[in-house]
């Protein structure tokens, strides 16, 4: 039994190893790939066999050499699928994007990995609207419409999905600001608005922000985590800029966290109620206190 499986795994690798090969353009002989991956010449016409009978275009050139048609070209590349993990948030969610692993993980005939308990709202809902805002920023266009029901003009300059929410981040009056995507409604006004050049401060800006309050002064904050959940924090960053400050004598932490908005914080200290709290300063667990006692007075 081991020892299938461990055919399987070497021809699971050997397969996606031709097929990144094909999609750059390269054209194959079968000598060549059994050299390469140090097995027979049969076992090589298997593998184009099997390629085959899963539909994949595979045509042969004058000197009988396996290639991708053209229009095929381009459908899988490691790289790109690299990039969009990362513009997508979850290239850490992974211990690694090579071949072997992208194996296993676009197996669907086997299972092995599966990410589940993230929510995010439904973006189909946005699909044309995300369209038109995309259009405009690879234009550098300008773009009109209502947001919360007023109307705003503005330069965009990215989309970007932050806690489950898209939102886009585009400059009005000077400023770069954010706006939630499900608040934008599309303005049917003839709008007569002109292009602009992309500012290189306001681009280093999106670069080196990791959330989406722009443009704000950062400040710490001094969290005290309880020893019961320190576990949870160690493995894990689970406030914005979070850095260990000290260890307690009763297991606990402290721990610091550097936000631009309260709106960063309270949140998520509010989940881990009565586990964490904050030590400083002090008017933002006086704020945290505050909005129970109201809820609670409900």
């Amino acid at each position: 039994m081991a020892k299938s499986s461990e055919k399987s795994g070497q021809l699971a690798e050997r397969l996606a190893k031709i097929l990144v090969k094909l999609n750059d353009g390269v054209h194959l002989d079968v000598k060549s790939l059994a050299d390469d991956f140090k097995v027979s010449e049969r076992t090589i016409i298997r593998d184009i066999n099997r390629l085959e009978s899963a539909e994949l275009l595979l045509q042969r050139d004058d000197q009988q050499r396996y290639y991708l048609e053209t229009k095929s070209t381009g459908v899988f590349k490691q790289k790109d699928i690299r990039s969009f993990a990362k513009i997508s948030g979850i290239q850490s969610l992974y211990p690694n994007l090579t071949t072997p692993f992208l194996t296993k993980l676009l197996n669907r005939e086997q299972l092995t990995y599966e990410a589940k308990g993230y929510a995010y709202e439904d973006a189909s809902q946005f699909e044309k609207l995300l369209a038109m805002l995309s259009e405009a920023i690879e234009k550098n266009q300008q773009i009109g419409f209502l947001y919360n029901g007023e109307p705003r003009v503005v330069e965009p300059y990215r989309l970007i999905h932050h806690h489950g929410s898209w939102y886009l981040a585009a400059v009005r009056k000077g400023k770069l600001l954010t706006y939630r995507v499900s608040r934008i409604t599309r303005s049917y006004q003839q709008h007569e608005l002109s292009t602009f050049e992309p500012n290189p401060d306001i681009l280093k800006q999106l670069e080196d922000e990791d959330s989406i309050w722009f443009g704000q002064e950062k400040s710490e904050v001094i969290l005290k985590v309880h020893a019961d959940v320190v576990l949870h924090f160690m493995q894990r960053q689970l406030l914005p800029g979070q850095e260990l400050v000290k260890t307690l004598e009763d297991g606990g932490i402290l721990v610091s966290s550097k936000i631009s908005h309260a709106m960063q914080l309270l949140p998520l200290v509010r989940y881990w109620i009565p586990h964490v709290e904050i030590i400083s300063p002090e008017h933002l667990q006086d704020e945290l206190e505050y909005g129970l006692k109201r809820y609670m007075e409900r």
